[in-house]
């Protein structure tokens, strides 16, 4: 029977069966509890006392670099040509900037020297399909610049030498300080390239007289910058210069030449670096001055007088007399005309005579333009 169970029999105990009460199991998890919020407190106090943060890492399945990019500081970023000629600064941000010139004459890496070509121009260049010619084949050899009214916006296509080689501008007037506000803008600009080497400032009215290679070996094989400087005692040299300009400039040392110009880099930075002889032409050159014509030549004849030839490399027709130099039109442009400009050789080469005297040519109006491109290739060489 169910009651009648013997008292003496042994109780077998089964292997899972727990052998932990109740009370005990309720202990170890309080315990545990305890354990981990003071884990949790310590690894808080942690952070905070160290700065140490931890993020999740983004699902990517490309490998990411262990070592943050850093901002590019080698040569190349200081060497680099400036992939837009479009910037904000001032112009006198712009010539601080320009100012900078390596003082060591060795360079640490493989230099070209490159040519500037600057025009300086009130808006279109008619001329252009003939520069195009100039310099096509000689990529590397040279930069451009264009310097033209703010107003003016160039639409050179894409292929052209020309497209996007517009710089910021501002309004330049004839004789007046702007006009060499305006150079000094162009030699600026060029300067933020450390390829440009020599500077040539030509106008819209300007031809080649020669192919780029006798060009660039004429200019990158002289001793000595191009800029014309003389002592013109009359009304239209002496005659100009204003005694409230003693103090940095005297009457012997006041000198008049061509604007048109041709100068090296060290050259260059002195010009746009300037800041004793540009305040007073600024200030005291008159209004019939014609500030263009002597601010440079006066100031890098008392800066640099053994690094100038006192001569330009653009010839004029000044034979029809008047203020401005003869321009040629249409009709002028003959086979005799083409080989006069080749007929001057009055002047010297790094102090030698020389059988080359020009290399380029002015003042040649629009309707030239087709003319100069059919005798071109016979009497320019190119």
């Amino acid at each position: 029977m169910e009651e009648g169970k013997d008292q003496n029999a042994t109780v077998v105990v089964r292997p899972n069966q727990s052998r932990c009460s109740p009370h005990k199991l309720t202990h170890l998890l309080i315990l545990f509890l305890v354990l981990c919020f003071s884990i949790s407190l310590f690894i808080i106090y942690a952070v905070r006392k160290t700065g140490v943060t931890t993020a999740i890492a983004p699902p990517v399945s490309i490998p990411q670099p262990c070592v943050e990019e850093q901002p590019k500081t080698d040569l190349d970023h200081w060497i680099k040509s400036p992939s837009t000629l479009l910037h904000t600064m001032s112009d006198e941000q712009l010539f601080w900037r320009a100012s900078f010139m390596p003082q060591l004459k060795s360079y640490p890496f493989t230099r070209v020297p490159k040519i500037a070509f600057m025009f300086l121009t009130k808006g279109p260049l008619p001329l252009a399909p003939l520069w195009e010619r100039f310099f096509k084949g000689h990529q590397g050899l040279y930069s451009i610049y264009v310097h033209t009214l703010p107003a003016y916006e160039a639409k050179f296509p894409r292929t052209s030498v020309f497209h996007g080689r517009q710089i910021p501008s501002q309004i330049a007037e004839w004789g007046r300080m702007s006009m060499c506000d305006a150079e000094r803008r162009l030699l600026a600009n060029a300067l933020l390239d450390i390829s440009n080497e020599y500077f040539v400032l030509v106008s819209e009215s300007c031809i080649p007289l020669y192919n780029f290679t006798l060009t660039y070996n004429y200019i990158t094989n002289s001793n000595y910058s191009f800029i014309g400087a003389f002592d013109d005692p009359g009304p239209v040299g002496r005659g100009r210069y204003n005694y409230k300009m003693l103090s940095e400039v005297n009457i012997s040392q006041w000198r008049k030449g061509s604007q048109w110009f041709e100068v090296n880099r060290k050259l260059a930075t002195i010009i746009v670096s300037d800041v004793t002889y540009y305040p007073k032409f600024k200030e005291f050159c008159r209004p019939a001055c014609y500030v263009d014509e002597h601010y440079f030549p006066t100031m890098l004849t008392i800066l640099a007088p053994d690094l100038i030839a006192n001569r330009s490399l653009t010839w004029v027709d000044w034979s029809r007399g008047g203020p401005h130099p003869a321009t040629f039109g249409k009709f002028d442009i003959t086979e005799d005309f083409m080989k006069k400009l080749h007929d001057i050789h009055n002047c010297d080469y790094n102090r030698k005579p020389a059988s080359v005297c020009y290399l380029f040519a002015r003042k040649f109006s629009p309707g030239t333009l087709q003319p100069l491109f059919l005798l071109a290739p016979k009497y320019l060489g190119y």
